[in-house]
């Protein structure tokens, strides 16, 4: 690939089982689309710095990628920010990519700002969109300011690379397709991965309800609950359909519920397959969060809620009618019933 044309370089994040984080294929959709916007020769590169990779190292490249720069070494068996930023920035440095992106993964959110740092250049976090703007070719970076009351679009005209990390979920993984594309193991200094710090133990997060971010159903809960004991009822819901629980910000606030299940632009970002939104009214902050769900269902008494504008089917009436209703329904029909999602 051209290290000398506009180029689009995508970090991308491999958990600690080894395998892609879906993010990373959502970034490489998005990069294609962003390099093909530049030029016609501008190409994408992904960095995967890991342990030992168990995916298929050309994976992203029938998402998009021209080329994976794949960097495999004991000290990433797990995530090292400090040896991840060494490797990105002499990457970086030597390709000059026009475009750096990264997941706003944990992962992504300790490495990224350091990276800005010591290229000295500019980095717009937690964007939930991207764009190039024709009269410049600059990148647009959009994402949201002022607790989300504010939708802010950044641009970096005068500093290289334009770095952005990108909520997981907001861009949909395309589909795959045969294309060419190269693995490169490039040859890195020694001290590159030399690290002051040690990983000593790792312990998985085990909370299956809290997984909002992956589930194919989400089962979320607003004040309209009324009190706490009414995410219970949710849960009985998300067990019975193989989802999780969500929640809104204001929920949350009030310790009804841990922060892992909050949903929002202060949250989690989730794409289900189902979205179902009990007692909740769907403030700006809220829908950001939830609203490219692939079927959307609002339970909610007050008629005029913004969250049955978005909803798919909307429910009116009192959620404590309703969902034991459907509770009973699906207990009654789990044999036979036969749901689309």
């Amino acid at each position: 690939m051209n290290v000398q044309s506009k180029n689009v370089m995508i970090f991308g994040e491999v958990r600690t089982n080894g395998r892609l984080h879906p993010a990373t294929l959502e970034l490489t959709g998005k990069g294609r689309e962003l390099a093909d916007a530049l030029s016609d020769s501008a190409g994408v590169s992904v960095v995967l710095c890991c342990g030992k990779l168990e995916d298929d190292a050309r994976l992203p490249v029938h998402y998009g990628a021209d080329e994976v720069i794949l960097v495999e070494h004991p000290s990433l068996s797990f995530p090292n920010p400090e040896v991840a930023v060494k490797i990105l920035v002499t990457l970086v440095k030597e390709r000059q990519p026009e475009i750096l992106l990264a997941p706003a993964t944990p992962q992504g959110r300790c490495v990224f700002p350091a990276v800005a740092a010591k290229c000295r250049t500019g980095l717009t976090a937690d964007c939930t969109g991207l764009g190039i703007e024709k009269e410049t070719g600059l990148l647009l970076q959009t994402r949201p300011a002022i607790g989300g009351n504010v939708i802010a679009t950044i641009k970096t005209p005068n500093h290289r690379p334009q770095m952005a990390t990108v909520r997981p979920k907001t861009f949909a993984v395309p589909e795959p397709r045969p294309r060419k594309g190269e693995v490169v193991r490039p040859s890195l200094p020694q001290e590159s991965f030399q690290s002051l710090t040690e990983n000593l133990d790792f312990t998985p997060f085990q909370d299956k309800q809290a997984s909002v971010r992956d589930a194919e159903v989400v089962i979320s809960g607003g004040k309209g609950l009324r009190r706490a004991e009414g995410f219970g009822l949710l849960r009985e819901l998300a067990d019975l359909l193989g989802g999780s629980v969500g929640a809104t910000r204001p929920t949350v606030e009030a310790k009804w519920i841990p922060y892992a299940h909050q949903v929002g632009l202060s949250g989690q970002v989730v794409s289900p397959k189902v979205y179902l939104a009990a007692g909740i009214s769907g403030a700006v902050q809220h829908l950001a969060g939830m609203q490219t769900s692939r079927k959307i269902v609002s339970v909610n008494k007050d008629p005029e809620a913004p969250i049955h504008k978005i909803a798919d089917i909307a429910l009116c009436g009192d959620l404590y009618e309703i969902l034991p209703q459907l509770i009973q329904r699906i207990r009654e029909e789990r044999g036979t019933l036969d749901v689309e999602i």
